[in-house]
């Protein structure tokens, strides 16, 4: 993956995004060890509520399936609480697939919706 197709991939996602209302953006951020995801008002510019294997409390590994999926759990649990149940799924430019796909179907499961 070449870093010029991938910034062109991410930026054709978030303005695709940006044309379509104006709720909060659930942004996947996808590292070699660790998957992170924010809620986040463009609006306002704030971050609502974010989640990640990086934490104190996360348990296991950081890089598969099973972790990516949990940080979907905490983002919708921690959504919710802030008042948000609807989103825009920014996939940042990666493949919905793998790490990417089990954090938004988790989201969906905890009560997200998009």
């Amino acid at each position: 993956m070449t870093n010029a197709l991938f910034k062109k991939r991410q930026s054709r996602t978030r303005f695709r995004l940006g044309t379509h209302g104006t709720r909060p953006r659930l942004s996947v951020f996808r590292s070699g060890k660790h998957i992170y995801a924010q809620v986040i008002d463009d609006t306002k510019a704030v971050t609502v509520a974010s989640a990640s294997t990086n934490e104190k409390e996360s348990k296991g590994k950081g890089y598969n399936v099973e972790a990516a999926s949990d940080v979907g759990k905490k983002i919708a649990e921690r959504a919710k609480k802030a008042g948000v149940t609807q989103v825009m799924f920014d996939r940042g430019g990666y493949i919905y697939h793998g790490r990417i796909k089990a954090l938004a179907d988790a989201a969906r499961a905890g009560g997200l919706e998009f």
